[in-house]
């Protein structure tokens, strides 16, 4: 099945922002919502592809490789598509109490747990240019939110347990009587939770997290750049009441090499030539991100000239082979001259006013 423009999905301009393109979810949410049209296959199938889009425009790293290549960009991002309902709800946490305010959350009656999604984190990460051109695997560590081993996660003192919330009797909503309308909300004792918890554990307070140290392994693919980032999913902080873990971020910051200037895919270098060297024409030995390779400068080379060593560059990140490497030479003027050296540049020197 061809998948459609997320774009068209969401009725939404190429360059829309943020709150444009959330606010064009929201509507399609709204009129798509499975609690709103219970049974109709067409709208659940709708609500879903909203769903799908909303998350991969919503993120600017999905965003940028979804305008660039298109759902083939998506590929190594591990996103590809929801599985049902409960990833959708589960994946954006809160977004559908911000939404749907009035219950459109609690489905076919259920008892809202109220599972919180964990925060998704950022990490810094410095690499040399070498690296960013290879990649590589580099260990890093990071404090975050893990389940508490004290309580296993439950937020609730070894040895106790939940109890029924006295102000909705466990069903987690209240309901209130206007006119002819009844109106039912979310509890706000318990948070729609129908338990209370009455005897918290002591370590994370009644959060079932508690912060941790902990070191990953970050895998560095080649041809990466300075902006890039590096999702590990379900890596963020754990998420409370059972709610699944946040992502990590791993912003990736390249630093600058002493020889090579990167330009796309391509490195620019300079080497500095004699003038005999430029006059005459040589063959020289260039460095190169792989080793060394010679190239031949023709008679009569002028500083400033570019020479290419194709394939000598930087690997593409979403595609095969590699940029090129751009060798500008500059023709250096001598210094500390002999005097046989002085006496031949004068001897040049007449020659050219002669010829002219």
């Amino acid at each position: 099945m061809v998948k459609r423009d997320y774009y068209e999905i969401l009725a939404v301009s190429r360059n829309a922002g943020a709150e444009e393109i959330k606010k064009a979810y929201r509507q399609m949410a709204l009129k798509y919502h499975p609690d709103r049209n219970s049974g109709d296959k067409e709208a659940e199938e709708k609500f879903k592809e909203a769903s799908e889009a909303y998350e991969v425009l919503r993120d600017p790293q999905k965003k940028n490789l979804y305008d660039q290549f298109g759902h083939e960009g998506l590929k190594g991002t591990g996103f590809s598509g929801f599985t049902g309902f409960e990833d959708i709800f589960s994946s954006f946490g809160d977004i559908f109490d911000d939404f749907f305010g009035f219950g459109f959350g609690d489905r076919r009656g259920r008892r809202r747990t109220h599972a919180r999604r964990g925060t998704d984190l950022r990490y810094d990460l410095s690499i040399s240019f070498r690296d960013a051109a290879f990649g590589k695997e580099e260990e890093i560590e990071i404090e975050k939110h893990e389940v508490c081993e004290t309580c296993s996660g439950t937020g609730i003192k070894p040895g106790k347990s939940k109890q029924n919330c006295p102000s909705c009797g466990g069903r987690g909503q209240v309901t209130q009587t206007q006119g002819f309308f009844t109106i039912s909300s979310t509890c706000p004792r318990c948070n729609g939770q129908g338990e209370i918890i009455t005897h918290p554990c002591k370590d994370c307070k009644g959060s079932g997290v508690a912060i941790k140290p902990n070191k990953l392994k970050v895998k560095i693919p080649a041809g990466v750049e300075t902006g890039i980032r590096l999702k590990l999913n379900g890596e963020g902080d754990a998420g409370e009441r059972g709610g699944p873990s946040g992502d990590l971020y791993v912003v990736l910051h390249v630093e600058p090499d002493s020889f090579f200037e990167r330009q796309g895919n391509d490195v620019l270098c300079q080497i500095p030539i004699s003038f005999s060297q430029a006059a005459l024409g040589a063959k020289i030995e260039i460095p190169t991100l792989n080793g060394h390779e010679k190239i031949s400068l023709p008679p009569s080379t002028q500083t400033g000239q570019i020479f290419t060593i194709k394939g000598a560059g930087i690997p593409y990140l979403h595609g095969r082979g590699k940029g090129d490497e751009l060798v500008q030479v500059v023709v250096k003027t001598p210094t500390g001259l002999s005097k046989k050296q002085v006496k031949l540049f004068e001897e040049l020197s007449s020659l050219e006013k002669e010829d002219k």
